[in-house]
Parts: C-alpha cells; structure tokens; sequence
C-alpha cells in the first residue's frame, strides 16, 4: 500500500509538471516555407563608414536549421560556438554545418538545414524554403555583414507553431550582433582576436560606446533594421511547385543624422 501510495504521488507531481515547448505543438505533421531574407544596408540608411569598394557593402550567403529547444545555433548574451564564430568572421561554413549535423546525430534535435544564396549589394533579397516539423518547430538562421570583424544578423529559434496551428506569415526586423570574437570597431578593421572570447551581444547606436564604432549614432535612439526576414507557409495545393518570387514593399529606414 505504501508503495502503490508513493508511485500514485509520483505520477500525480509529474503529470502536474510543465511539458517542454515543442510538446505544445499539435500542428498537422509537417509545413513547408518561403523564406525571403531582405537587406536593407544602404548608404542612405546607414551612412557612417557605408563601405563601397575592397569589397562594398554585401551579404554572405544565409544559413539555417530547423530544430527543436535541445539545439541552439547561436544565443544572446552566450558564446558562440566555434562554428558561428567561422561563419561570423569569414563566412566559412563547413565548422558550423558539422555541428548542426552532430546535434542531429547526438539528440535528434534537427529537423532540416536550409541556405539561401548571398546578395551582392546591401540592399536586395534572397530566399529558399525551408520544413518544420511538430517536434522541430523552431528556426534558426545566420547571415554575415560583409565587410565587418565579425558582424552578423540572424533569428534564434523561431516558434512557427502558434497555439496549435502553423502560421501563416511571419515578419522579423533585424539588427545587427558582434560574435564576440574580434575585436574590430569599424566595417574594414583588421583581424583582431578577442581574447578572451567575449559573449554574443546586440550592436546598438550606442553600444559599443566609441566614436570609431561603424554603428555609432548618439543621436539616435535606435538603429533602423538592416535587414528584414519574411517566412510564409506555403499551402498544400503548391507544394511540389516552384513558390512564387515574392516582392516585398521596402519600408524606409533612413538614419536622420549628422555624421563627421
């Protein structure tokens, strides 16, 4: 009696504790995507140091995974692996590819990778379709700032599943993030190890607080977005189709500034 009395407790207490993020999700099996990554790093916009030769102002290619909450590409305020730190400074990729697929081995915590082509310019828009699934609902992704130490912008682990259901569009302003791996000030700055590592953390018009900074606009509150991703779900009667190009209305983000 003691016995069945304890394992009827302990059942009662685990059934009362709260189920992981990715249990939530009673969405149909699987979605498919259409993600459109837009650059918005004009000279205009973002006119401080905007480089335009050796090389101009561009995006790497971008990468991405789909995943559960047991994998991470890349955290605020945490370290980032040395993956992210190759793709952030160089925009190799092998390093940080190799570690998705080692999380997907160790713990089956992803889905699927997905790349979009680079942009020439920073301005323009690439895109590619990515898949989610109930158990892996999350999205990750990171693109470089091209030229910079190690500058980059990205999305951690993005819920598309919403109470149950997949939505249908989501639209995300991004900013830019130092790996916190180099040390460099400026969009052209030469290498220059941060030792010791430091975490990853949000570029502001403040932050980091030196005039030489590329991003530094005392007078302003906050930066425009540099870029901006789309994700739309793509319906079950295109599947199998080529998803359509999707052009995306440009919202100004003009910086109203003196620069020296």
């Amino acid at each position: 009696k003691v016995l069945w009395t304890v394992l009827v407790t302990m059942l009662g207490y685990a059934s009362s504790l709260p189920v992981g993020e990715d249990a939530l999700c009673t969405a149909e099996e699987l979605a498919k995507y259409k993600i459109i990554f837009i650059g918005k790093w004009s000279q205009t916009a973002f006119p401080k140091q905007y480089p335009l030769y050796r090389p101009p102002a561009q995006w790497s290619s971008l990468l991405g995974v789909t995943h559960s909450s047991d994998y991470s590409m890349w955290k605020k305020n945490e370290y980032a692996s040395n993956g992210v730190r190759d793709f952030a400074e160089k925009g190799e990729a092998w390093a940080l590819m190799k570690e998705i697929e080692e999380a997907g081995e160790k713990i089956q915590s992803v889905h699927g990778i997905f790349s979009a082509p680079a942009i020439s310019s920073g301005t323009g828009q690439t895109s590619t379709e990515l898949e989610v699934h109930p158990r892996h609902p999350l999205v990750s992704f990171v693109v470089r700032i091209v030229p910079s130490p190690d500058w980059f912008v990205g999305i951690d682990s993005l819920n598309l599943c919403e109470e149950g259901h997949w939505m249908d569009e989501v639209s995300v302003d991004l900013f830019p993030y130092d790996a916190g791996t180099d040390s460099g000030f400026t969009f052209s700055s030469p290498n220059f190890a941060t030792i010791p590592q430091d975490t990853v953390t949000e570029i502001t018009c403040s932050s980091p607080s030196h005039p030489a900074n590329s991003f530094y606009y005392p007078k302003l509150k906050i930066l425009p977005p540099i870029a901006q991703v789309t994700m739309v779900k793509i319906k079950k009667s295109q599947l199998g189709l080529s998803a359509p190009f999707i052009n995306l209305p440009a919202k100004t983000n003009e910086i109203i500034d003196t620069v020296s």
